[in-house]
């Protein structure tokens, strides 16, 4: 990734990615705090228009790459080697030795969609646990840039879909929530659709009722999500256990007095999928005794 490519990324997104949500905002612009000292009243604008921002506190401003030497204290190489480590939705790739980074909100055709058969993508889906999940998938097979590619997609609102393999994590069609209605008054919340697998893996053993599950896909796309709380009496939220999680799970309870915090079951792993690939083997076993 070079400077050009780092500046188009949406700023709202490396914002996220360090733990931080606007205060408010519209189509043209969000308010922040200020990202790089604390402050009580916002005063860091994002014309979104121009993903420039802009301190008002301090009076200076600029794009991604100004931001985040500022915020890193280094300098552009340094950004840059931060840049390459972030898994940015809007700039995912297909991260194989010596292919080119592709674009996925360019040109892309669907070839075909079918049950999940490929011998690699189940293997994958075993590897994070979650093999016995396949009914929530399909087998991607798409073509970018003249060339072939396939993975396990799973479909959002907007009839896009997620697409997950060893080498690849990007988004085909518009980025957007995945629900999963069951006519319940309780609501499960989930960052990503592995971990909404991984509790699926696990409703045997946590003996939970049934519920409605939302899947950001995203955790930028909280700002999207609040009215289809409003009709819930409970919610349970599963997030990341990092800034990001943290500042969205706080968003939420603050106009959700009904909504949970449910991380403590995984509070020492980054996601639930990370403690389901990771978890003591007698819990495995316990699952698996439960299913008989």
């Amino acid at each position: 990734m070079n400077c050009k490519q780092f500046n188009t990324i949406p700023l709202e997104e490396v914002l996220l990615s360090l733990g931080h949500l606007p205060t408010k905002q519209n189509e043209k612009e969000a308010w922040y705090l200020n990202p790089f000292a604390s402050e009580s009243q916002a005063s860091f604008k994002i014309n979104k228009s121009l993903n420039k921002w802009y301190l008002f506190s301090e009076g200076i401003g600029g794009n991604n790459t100004d931001f985040m030497k500022k915020y890193l204290n280094t300098s552009v190489n340094g950004v840059l080697i931060w840049a390459e480590n972030q898994n940015f939705s809007s700039f995912q790739n297909q991260n194989i030795p010596n292919q080119k980074v592709e674009y996925p909100s360019k040109n892309y055709d669907i070839l075909d969609v079918n049950e999940i058969q490929h011998p690699a993508l189940l293997e994958y889906l075993r590897e994070r646990k979650v093999g016995n999940q396949t009914q929530f998938l399909n087998e991607i097979h798409y073509r970018m840039k003249d060339k072939k590619y396939f993975g396990i997609g799973f479909k959002n609102d907007s009839n896009g879909y997620e697409i997950r393999n060893k080498y690849s994590k990007i988004c085909l069609g518009k980025k957007d929530v995945s629900t999963i209605k069951n006519g319940s008054e309780s609501l499960r919340v989930f960052e990503g659709f592995f971990d909404f697998l991984s509790f699926k893996s696990l409703d045997d053993f946590l003996e939970k009722e049934p519920a409605d599950y939302l899947i950001l896909n995203s955790v930028s796309m909280i700002s999207n999500i609040k009215k289809s709380l409003d009709c819930y009496e409970n919610i349970e939220l599963y997030f990341d256990n990092d800034e990001a999680g943290n500042r969205a799970v706080e968003i939420i309870r603050n106009e959700n007095e009904n909504a949970e915090d449910c991380r403590i079951l995984y509070s020492d792993f980054k996601d639930l999928n990370d403690w389901m690939i990771h978890k003591n083997k007698s819990l495995e076993r316990q699952v698996k005794q439960r299913r008989r």
